[in-house]
């Protein structure tokens, strides 16, 4: 018998789903597939649900929701045997994408009864995992104003990236040191991804692979307004490099220092995430989550 554990966030994306036992084993024959569903409630609670499940021998662990839910599932299976599979029924389903994993339930079930495993790498700041990407500044304000909006659509997403447009000339003055011999003053960009999709199918590095052992990095100083629109195109057409500003390489890992104050406002796959500490380690650990594609 095959153990199969679904974590499922039930506010997920439109918050209507139909996960039950009587439902799943209409692809998971009974007499070969042991079911069971854990419901999160909380933030984070799916980190306590996945660890549940390991400690009772499951042998691949769902986690069904979008990219929050998934980094909390599989942040707990980095370094296991344990495979994780995915249903992505949350709104921006960025590591789906980058995986090919459909967003049609039946199929994305089909890819978890295949039972066809791959390693990929994990991104880490400061022993935080993130499987798609993390971001500072604009990317992270525009995750802050996204998650107070009260519903997750595309909309709303794009209306979170006008007010953080809006806001941006009245943050305060930052200065970021990286590597120690990069320094940006009120930078507007700082992006770290370990995948090629951010959410919604958009992608500021759209040629990053989750097994090549490297980090798409993407910096862009303090710009004019003007600028600002001029990257959001660039954005779109999924050439960021476009812009002269733009900073685009590769790299296995890098580090961020804040001049002034003791904590980063980020973002970790999607989600808003508040870092204290002055100094932040970004690096990318090879091959360390088995996943179900």
């Amino acid at each position: 018998m095959i153990d199969i554990h679904f974590i499922v966030n039930p506010i997920a994306g439109s918050g209507d789903h139909s996960f039950s036992e009587p439902f799943l084993q209409d692809y998971f024959e009974a007499d070969r597939y042991n079911i069971t569903i854990k419901s999160s409630g909380y933030k984070g609670h799916a980190i306590d649900l996945t660890k549940e499940s390991i400690n009772q021998q499951a042998d691949i662990i769902v986690a069904c929701g979008g990219d929050g839910t998934i980094n909390e599932v599989a942040s707990t299976l980095v370094g296991t045997t344990i495979p994780l599979g995915i249903v992505p029924i949350g709104s921006g389903n960025g590591l789906a994408c980058h995986l090919n994993i459909p967003l049609n339930l039946k199929k994305a079930l089909y890819i978890i009864k295949n039972n066809k495993r791959t390693a990929i790498d994990v991104g880490s700041v400061n022993k935080r995992y993130f499987f798609s990407n993390t971001g500072f500044a604009f990317t992270a304000n525009v995750i802050e104003n996204y998650e107070a909006s009260q519903t997750r659509t595309l909309l709303c997403y794009i209306k979170a990236c006008l007010k953080s447009f809006q806001d941006y000339s009245k943050k305060e003055k930052t200065v970021i040191s990286i590597d120690d011999n990069i320094e940006i003053v009120n930078p507007f960009l700082i992006f770290i991804s370990n995948s090629n999709v951010m959410g919604y199918k958009m992608s500021l590095t759209p040629k990053a692979s989750l097994t090549d052992g490297l980090l798409d990095v993407v910096l862009v100083p303090r710009i004019s307004r003007l600028r600002m629109l001029v990257f959001g195109f660039c954005m779109l057409i999924r050439k960021p490099e476009l812009l002269k500003e733009v900073k685009c390489y590769q790299t296995s890992k890098l580090t961020l220092l804040r001049k002034k104050g003791t904590s980063f406002e980020s973002q970790i796959d999607g989600e808003i995430s508040k870092i204290d500490a002055k100094k932040l380690s970004i690096s990318v650990e090879r091959e360390s989550l088995n996943i179900l594609v």
